[in-house]
């Protein structure tokens, strides 16, 4: 079952309850724990969900120590912390506990509040380590389409990545003022628009230079200039759905991840997040990995790591470039692929494979082991993910002389 379904069929269960459940602990347990099990983290396991968490600076309020309803964790580090709402009030941080802790977190990149319906996410784009009042992200269970659900992946706990959620995050925001501030000047040029419109007429020909651009100009330009915007309007909505008809409908989402990723991720240190530690066993896989793939015939590309607090990846240059990420530190070793389930259980024959199911970066099936040393086992799966992605970069590609 795909992310899409799972949420589907949660969302489907709050339908049926949401009017019976009264009161935050009922809202908690019956809306919200289901939701976080649909993002992958493990509600049974209290070094992961954590309830009624209570942090080391926690003062007393009213003689009680202030706490957060759910502090999530990955691998012992913190990532998100959740405040509950009572099912029928408006999911906002009242008091300001939530924004106190994550202040006081400096790990820790993203809050939630919700009421079990409708979820808003913060960050601190503002700044650094400190919370925003507004939220970046908002989803509502009962409400939501694709795009919402692509978004939501990005917390899901196999593609958690503080660092691109951020950036993502940042995207989100100033995307929608940007349009919000486009739109409202397409309907509505102002005079200082206008005024711009008209002295850049110019650079196109000198036969539409206006000398002198006053509010008599202004004025007698602006329904010419309205016209001209709808006109533009049409030619790009013309263009754009002719486009569309003549193109396969499988076409890339520019929005996607991946494209974000390469777009805005240049470095190509192998360690980008200094608060994640690296375990040996890491390192260990890493070392089994680098020897399998410098067999390869074809590609003779540089492999490096990212590790990040949900996994740890292995890459042909660049982050985005990455063909294994491991999950060793789960009760069940594993790790991802971006190959198809076919292929690779052609080349895992004894090991469990599963398909994925909030995938991000183009994730498609997992295999299961028990320990590194099963990836000696794996060579020739290991060997096909290695050069199917460097086949992308081919400056990696042997040139064999004739």
């Amino acid at each position: 079952m795909g992310f899409t379904e799972d949420i589907t069929k949660v969302a489907d269960q709050v339908r049926k309850k949401a009017d019976l459940v009264t009161g935050e602990e009922s809202t908690k347990m019956g809306l919200i724990v289901p939701f976080l099990n649909t993002l992958g983290y493990d509600i049974f396991d209290p070094t992961e969900v954590i309830p009624e968490y209570v942090a080391d600076f926690a003062t007393r309020r009213s003689g009680q120590l202030e706490k957060i309803d759910y502090a999530i964790a990955i691998n012992g580090t913190i990532v998100i912390l959740v405040e509950a709402k009572a099912r029928g009030q408006k999911p906002e941080a009242h008091d300001g506990q939530l924004k106190k802790y994550f202040n006081s977190l400096p790990e820790t990149k993203i809050a939630a509040v919700t009421n079990g319906l409708e979820y808003r996410f913060f960050t601190d784009l503002r700044l650094d380590n400190i919370m925003d009042d507004e939220p970046f992200f908002c989803f509502n269970i009962l409400d939501y389409d694709q795009k919402q659900i692509d978004n939501l992946k990005f917390f899901h706990r196999e593609n958690f990545d503080a660092a691109i959620i951020k950036r993502h995050a940042e995207e989100m925001v100033y995307t929608t003022g940007l349009t919000t501030l486009v739109d409202d000047l397409l309907k509505s040029p102002s005079k200082e628009f206008i005024s711009f419109l008209l002295k850049e007429l110019s650079k196109i020909s000198p036969k539409y230079e206006i000398k002198k651009v006053n509010d008599k100009k202004i004025q007698r330009f602006e329904p010419i200039i309205k016209r001209a915007i709808q006109s533009s309007l049409v030619d790009l909505m013309t263009r754009s759905i002719s486009q569309e008809m003549g193109q396969p409908k499988d076409l890339p989402d520019p929005t996607n991840l991946a494209v974000l990723q390469e777009v805005e991720e240049d470095e190509d240190s192998e360690v980008v997040d200094s608060k994640v530690e690296t375990t040996a066993e890491e390192l260990e896989a890493f070392e089994k990995v680098k020897t399998i793939t410098s067999q390869s015939k074809l590609y003779k590309l540089e492999i490096k790591y990212k590790d990040v607090v949900a996994y740890f990846g292995i890459n042909v240059g660049k982050s985005t470039w990455w063909f294994l990420r491991l999950y060793l530190s789960s009760k069940k070793k594993n790790f991802v692929t971006r190959l198809p389930m076919d292929e690779v259980r052609n080349l895992a024959v004894g090991f469990e494979v599963q398909e994925m199911t909030a995938s991000l970066g183009d994730a498609m099936s997992r295999v299961i082991i028990s320990s590194v040393s099963d990836l000696d086992h794996l060579s020739n799966l290991i060997l096909k993910c290695y050069e199917t992605e460097a086949a992308k970069h081919p400056i990696g590609k042997i040139v064999t002389p004739k």
